[in-house]
């Protein structure tokens, strides 16, 4: 490879138009037409790539191209304002999707292990995140912006990449956990993206099928459609994963400042659950490969999003944005879990009776079938102005959201059904089926309305100093409503509404073009004592407490460009710090009277880098240390300078792609997950790892073909206290651009 990165910020290589236009023919003879049509407007496209900004021209470039996982984005879409994200005075980590794809992995939780100051855990119900500390899990996720609530899978089918603002950031959306905002950016259409189509196979029975057809059909018009259909089964016998996922979308752009994109996509995940005992109480010996999942358990995420997205030029110097969304999500199941090990006595570890000795006997049983629904509005005005010597970039939005969340469930961990696993021999049984499925123990409706007004202004002092101020206005209101209980029952619905002020200060200082040094401070709330998020306790014993959590953190780093901008770094150290948690001294006689309980710190650094080092290496990575611990609690003292749950001092990878020419490449990477207490009284340790992976790929004219291998080394590892990481496992993929 010849092509600098700094080239590839700037226009599209001709390497990423040919030489890796990866695929099947024989998969796309039929497509063929629709590509021909492209090249009566090959030559006023290539006009325009010129004048699009950096970001675009990044997801322009062939998922194919060897250097685009390892070419750095200069905007990221998660700070609102259109910045650089050198500008920007904290953390931003963007990940390119598609270096991942390459091993098969399409879990968001998968991909951000090993990114610094991200800890992730497996989770059935969710995503199992936490960023510097804190849960992002249920309310600091979002696509395209638009917040994803509730307990959901992610799929990544159709994301081009992910993007995390580290640190609090209830300026730009609001109520939030404090450690950090994820941003998923949606593949859709526009005037640059080649088409393709591939196939894909490996270990343990994984296939699948891909398609990505963007067509540009006027100078006015693009129109794309995104497609996956895929399946798997596990390492762990019995463990299937189905994948279905449709995205069509359209962009006009009337090339007077008026752009419109419109998108729909619906993205299932049909998969067998496997929660099982935590690694600690299974009897020794036991396989990695045993599954916990009972004939007829079952898991199903179905997402629908229609969105809006609207950007117009007013002026040389006004700009707006107009977004509005309407998701539904729906997770239903149906599962055993959990589980006691029954020795060859029939005795539990506490003395307790089994029936079955030499099984794991699941002691709980839930099904669920809930809808997360969200629809959201956003108004973004920003412009340029100058007071006197000062240059103001200022952007003034309103967010409006309405959400709803139904979930109807039963769980009984004292159950009337019970499941048996032999954890040795695999063999399963369970009661179902010998009752009746039992009737929904929780059946609430919760709904949430939240309007905000935020204002962010950008001014540059002098050309070499920028100070970003903001502050944010949120007014919200929860309702749930318990659905069991009569009309007019007491506490059948309870309320709740408060309102907040964020604010946001940092300075951005470039000493040298290359070099961006800044400090900033941010602040984050989480409603009634941070208790939850979307959902109001019914119950008669309830009492709320107005206050809520706030998490504040103070961050310096520097951003850097080096080797003429063909290698980028950032470093940063950061104190976040966790208050106003909330308790009652003597709920009996005085309920309604709270103090603050204590707080919680997370401090530390992290350090990453992409880019190019010589003509033909290209290194990717990053290492975070960090230590997030209980720093006051009156409850329980004993706490004190313990360990969050789920939060290891150390993560990091490294991967570096050798690229000799145009028609092949070889890649090799380690993660690095540092070891973690998995409950906050510290008693129980989930062990650090490292994983190995490789890759090679070789391209031929319009066809790409990669072999990866994760796990290399076939390291026995736990991502989480109740599954383990995947053994070693290989994907073939092989790719059609045209």
């Amino acid at each position: 490879m010849t092509t600098t990165i700094s080239q590839a910020v700037t226009t599209v290589s001709a390497t990423s138009r040919t030489a890796h236009r990866p695929g099947l023919k024989p998969l796309v003879l039929a497509l063929l037409a629709i590509s021909a049509s492209q090249s009566s407007l090959a030559q006023q496209t290539e006009q325009t790539k010129k004048a699009v900004m950096p970001t675009v021209v990044i997801e322009a470039m062939s998922e194919q191209d060897p250097s685009k996982s390892y070419t750095n984005y200069k905007q990221a879409k998660v700070n609102r304002n259109g910045q650089d994200v050198k500008d920007t005075p904290q953390t931003i980590d963007t990940i390119d999707v598609q270096k991942y794809k390459l091993y098969g992995v399409n879990d968001l939780s998968v991909m951000l292990a090993g990114t610094p100051g991200v800890n992730t855990q497996y989770d059935m119900r969710g995503d199992g995140i936490m960023i510097r500390g804190f849960s992002a899990d249920s309310n600091d996720i979002y696509r395209d912006g638009v917040r994803e609530s509730g307990q959901v899978r992610r799929s990544t089918a159709n994301v081009e990449r992910i993007e995390i603002l580290k640190g609090p950031a209830s300026l730009l959306y609001g109520r939030s956990a404090g450690g950090g905002v994820i941003n998923m950016v949606s593949k859709y259409a526009n005037f640059e993206s080649p088409s393709s189509v591939g196939v894909y196979a490996g270990s343990w029975d994984a296939r699948g099928v891909t398609l990505d057809v963007n067509q540009v059909t006027s100078e006015n018009l693009a129109v794309r459609v995104t497609g996956e259909v895929g399946d798997s089964d596990s390492f762990r016998k019995g463990i299937e994963n189905d994948i279905r996922m449709i995205s069509p979308s359209f962009t006009y752009n009337n090339r007077e400042g008026l752009e419109w994109t419109v998108q729909y996509t619906y993205d299932e995940l049909t998969r067998t659950p496997d929660r099982g005992p935590t690694y600690d109480s299974l009897p020794e010996g036991t396989p990695i490969r045993t599954s916990f999942a009972q004939e007829g358990d079952y898991v199903e995420d179905i997402l629908n999003v229609l969105r809006s997205d609207v950007r117009y030029q007013l002026t040389e110097n006004w700009k707006l944005h107009w977004s509005l969304s309407q998701r539904e999500a729906e997770q239903n199941f149906d599962h055993f879990y959990g589980g006691t090990w029954c020795d060859e006595n029939g005795k539990t570890i506490t003395g307790t009776n089994c029936d079955w000795q030499g099984f794991v006997r699941q002691n709980s049983y839930a099904w669920q079938e809930t809808m997360n629904k969200t629809t959201a509005n956003s108004v973004e005005l920003q412009g340029e102005f100058n007071t006197g010597s000062l240059q103001h970039n200022i952007m003034v939005g309103i967010d409006s959201a309405w959400e709803d969340r139904e979930p109807q469930l039963y769980t009984n961990r004292a159950p009337l059904l019970y499941g048996y696993v032999n954890p040795f021999t695999g063999e399963k049984r369970s009661d179902r089926g010998t009752i009746a499925r039992p009737a929904a123990s929780t059946d609430n409706k919760h709904t949430a309305e939240s309007q905000a007004i935020f204002v962010q202004d950008v001014i540059t002092l002098v050309p070499s100093v920028k100070l970003v101020v903001g502050a944010r206005y949120d007014w919200y209101e929860f309702e749930s409503t318990n659905q069991l209980l009569a009309p007019g029952a007491a506490n059948r619905s309870r309320n709740y509404s408060d309102n907040n002020i964020s604010p946001s200060v940092g300075v951005v200082w470039q000493p040298a073009e290359a070099h961006s040094i800044y400090a900033s401070y941010n602040k984050s709330f989480a409603p009634y004592g941070g208790r939850s998020m979307l959902s109001v306790d019914t119950s008669s014993s309830a009492v709320y407490d107005a206050e809520p959590q706030f998490q504040e953190q103070y961050e310096v780093g520097i951003k850097s460009d080096w080797l003429e901008h063909r290698l980028n770094t950032q470093f940063s150290v950061f104190n976040i710090e966790k208050s106003n948690i909330r308790y009652r001294p003597d709920p009996d006689n005085d309920p309604y009277t709270w103090a603050v309980q204590g707080k919680q710190r997370s401090r530390g650094a992290e350090f990453s880098w992409i880019g190019r080092v010589i003509d033909s290496v290209y290194v990717r990575g990053g290492y975070g240390w960090q230590e997030a611990t209980v720093i006051e609690d009156v409850v329980t003292p004993a706490l004190v300078d313990n360990y969050l749950a789920n939060t290891g001092k150390e993560s990091g990878n490294v991967f570096v792609r050798y690229v000799p020419s145009d028609n092949w490449y070889m890649e090799a990477g380690v993660t690095h997950m540092g070891s973690q207490w998995t409950n906050l009284a510290n008693t129980a340790r989930l062990e650090g790892y490292q994983r190995f992976d490789a890759a090679i790929g070789y391209s031929l004219r319009n066809i790409n073909i990669t072999l990866a291998v994760s796990n290399l080394n076939d390291e026995e590892y736990w991502r989480s206290s109740s599954m383990p990481g995947s053994p070693r496992n290989v994907l073939l993929r092989a790719n059609y651009q045209f």
